[in-house]
Parts: structure tokens; sequence; C-alpha cells
């Protein structure tokens, strides 16, 4: 069996796809980078050298799969596979076999359970759930001597699945048994799809002339913003800066989002401009509140302000007559309450992340948050409009939402805040209050 495929104008980002030897390896980027081409021949080819090998092909629809991999594979592999259009799987004479499948809905990544494929190809990656992604992995192993599974992705910045491939491939952020050496990312570039420049250059032109989230996520492969995001105005360039000390006479705050599923506080410090410089975070699930106050109290040290939290910390619990505010303060650490209104919030935290002129030329940003705040940096890009109120950010997935929460519940609170006071015989919920300027 033989094949004739012309490799003569890959670009330097495919060869870096075809060479790779990481377990998980991710083409993505711009659009018109060559992705699907890419993925096409290093699949045909793997099934060509490899006798016996399974291979998985996946797009998230059917349509997509036919248009974009069955049409042309029917052209690469005539007179080198066999294609049986019933189960969409194209044979070879070395016994190798590319099944090319789909997942219109979430449940239809069972159809793939028992079965074992010793290469994985997911197109178009970030259509698919972090659930979906996680269920395919089991189903990529090998009983063949010498062959190592493995999976490729190809995708573009946005979508369902963008907060689990940046997480992996852009920000590196690993867990549990998950291995960085296992993970490699190739960017992709539309300059670098030499056939695309030479045949059709007003491709660029078109991608230049998207909206600017667009633009950014298709043309300059940005993977801070997407179809979607809540805060486009974030810009890692410049709203993450290097740690330095923070001088003495600047003043500090501290704001906490608590629950029993995430405990999120942070420390903002406010220089005599009112510029405002995110320094220290602290994300931690399944803390009790006397843990979670001496965790803040430690964390924060000498000269915070105050500490801010939302009104729904000052209602009663039924069973102890106690609220919260009440529990935190009674370990030492007494919050300052803020009115909590989201949209309000959400739209003043945007003007804070509105890039101004820097007076050269550039920008500048009002807001930084320190490199080491990586759960803040991590989340905040990630957060969506409410599908059903687009002035509103989305509540799910609601992992991404505690630390922006209390980022919310600072800026909340610091132009115009209330401190909640004791009345006569102790503290006396939400109802008593003095509210000031700040």
């Amino acid at each position: 069996m033989s094949a004739q495929f012309d490799l003569s104008e890959m670009s330097a980002p495919q060869r870096a796809f075809f060479l790779s030897r990481a377990r998980h390896i991710c083409y993505g980027g711009a659009r018109g980078g060559g992705k699907s081409w890419a993925m096409r021949k290093k699949l045909e080819l793997l099934a060509i050298n490899y006798p016996g090998i399974n291979i998985l092909l996946l797009r998230r629809t059917l349509p997509e799969l036919r248009e974009n991999h069955v049409m042309p594979m029917l052209r690469d592999l005539h007179g080198i596979a066999k294609y049986n259009a019933t189960d969409k799987t194209f044979s070879f004479q070395n016994g190798a076999r590319i099944v090319a499948g789909y997942c219109a809905s979430e449940a239809d990544v069972f159809r793939y359970q028992g079965q074992e494929y010793d290469v994985i190809g997911m197109e178009e990656a970030t259509h698919f759930t972090e659930e979906q992604m996680q269920f395919l992995t089991t189903c990529n192993r090998t009983a063949k001597p010498g062959f190592r599974p493995r999976m490729y992705y190809t995708c573009n910045p946005g979508n369902v699945g963008h907060a689990w491939v940046k997480r992996l491939f852009i920000d590196r952020a690993y867990r549990g048994r998950e291995q960085a050496e296992d993970y490699a990312f190739i960017p992709a570039r539309v300059w670098d799809n030499r056939p695309l420049m030479e045949r059709n250059p007003e491709y660029v032109d078109t991608l230049a002339n998207l909206p600017e989230d667009l633009r950014r996520a298709y043309l300059d492969g940005d993977w801070d913003v997407f179809a979607g995001q809540y805060f486009t105005e974030f810009r890692r360039s410049l709203h993450v800066c290097d740690p330095f000390e923070i001088p003495a006479h600047w003043t500090r705050y501290c704001a906490l989002d608590y629950g029993l599923d995430m405990l999120a506080a942070i420390w903002c410090a406010f220089d005599t401009s009112g510029n405002a410089y995110v320094y220290q975070e602290l994300c931690k699930p399944d803390t009790v509140i006397s843990d979670a106050a001496r965790m803040i109290r430690s964390a924060g040290g000498d000269g915070i302000a105050c500490t801010y939290a939302p009104a729904d910390m000052w209602g009663r619990n039924r069973a102890t007559g106690k609220t919260q505010a009440e529990m935190f303060a009674a370990e030492g650490l007494p919050l300052t309450m803020v009115r909590n209104a989201r949209v309000d919030g959400w739209l003043a935290l945007k003007e804070w992340l509105r890039p101004l002129p820097d007076g050269t030329g550039g920008q500048r940003a009002k807001l930084c948050i320190f490199s080491t705040c990586t759960r803040l940096i991590h989340d905040l890009p990630l957060l969506q409009h409410d599908a059903h109120n687009p002035t509103d950010v989305a509540t799910e997935p609601h992992d991404i939402t505690h630390a922006p929460d209390a980022l919310r519940y600072l800026f909340d609170g610091r132009p115009r805040h209330r401190i909640a006071l004791p009345a006569e015989g102790g503290l006396d919920g939400i109802g008593n209050f003095l509210e000031y300027g700040g």
C-alpha cells in the first residue's frame, strides 16, 4: 500500500504538530492556520504506517464531520482505504481503521464506551465539554507493543470547551495526576498558512474587520477573549503585572466570597492616584468559618482598612439564630457589608478594566493583578454573559465565579459602603448599618 501526499507546503507549526511526541497535542489559535488539514494528514499517515491501528476522528456535529473530513478523506484515500458509509469507517489494507464520529449531544459520547482507540483526534476541541473530553480519554488506550496512545486536538478560542483547553494547554495549570510533559501546544496563525496567503490573502482583511473580541480570538489567537465573553476589556499584557512591594501608605482592603464549596478572598491596594493593585488571593474549598477567618487574618497581615462581604452573609440562620457575619466577627474578623447589586457591580468592574490612554499613544490599566493571583487571572476572563440577562454575568460554570465575585464586592464596597453596627444587646443583622462615602 502506498500513498502520495504532498507535504511540501507544510508550515513550521504543522511540522511541529506532526513531530510532537507528547501524549496530548493541541494545534490551536487563529483561524486559517491549516489545522484541519494537519489533523487529517496526521491521522491518515498514522493509519498507513501502523498496521491494525484504531483511530477515532471526532467533530461535534455530523454535517461538520462530513464537510470538513469525510469528503476530503474520500479524495485523499481513494484506492488506499475503503469507506463504509453506514458506520463511517475508513478501512485500510493493513487492518488499520479511521472511524469518523460526532457528539451532537452531551450523551453521544457514551456511544464510544468500552471501545479502544490507539489515537483520538478531536477537531474543534473547544466545541466539546470537559466532561466529554475526560470520558474520551478513557477510550484512548492500546495493547500494541511499542505504540504510545495519544490524543490530538485542533481548535480556536471560544465556545463551551474554551476553559479546559486554556487550562491544559495555555495556562498549563494541572490537577491531580496530570503531568506537564504530557501536554504540548502549537500555536496556529493565519500567516503561517502559505498556500492560503498566496491564494486568498484578503482572508486576513476579513479577520481584521471583525469586531474587536472576535478579531482578537480569530486573527490574533488570543485565548483571553472569546465569543460571549463578559470582560472583553481584559488584556493579560495590561492587567497582569509582576509582584512588587506595596508601599506602606497605600490603602489596603480585603473582600471575600464565602460558601462551603469555596472560600475566595482577595486583597487589593490603592495608590495615591486611585489605581488598584490586587496583590494576594486565597481560594480554598470546604472551609468552615472558623478556619476561613483564621486563614484570612493570617494571610492579610496588618493594615487592612476593612474586609468586604455580600449582604446575604447578614441573613440569620433559622436553626442557630446567627448570621455568618456574626460568626466571622466572633472569630476576630469583622466584616463590612456591600449592597451586592450584581449588574451594577459587574458594570463598575468593566469600567475598572477599561484600557486608558497612557499619554504616549499606548494604553495603561487602572486595575492590575499580581501574576501570583493565578486563580483570579484564570477565572475573570472566562466569565460569560448571562443568556437571559446579557448585562449580568452567567452563574455557570459556578466554579469560576468565586474569585471574580470577591473582586466585585471590593469595588462595590470601596466607593460607597456600609458597615454593620451592633444594636443594643448585640448585632442586629442587616437592619442597623451606617452608610458613608469611601
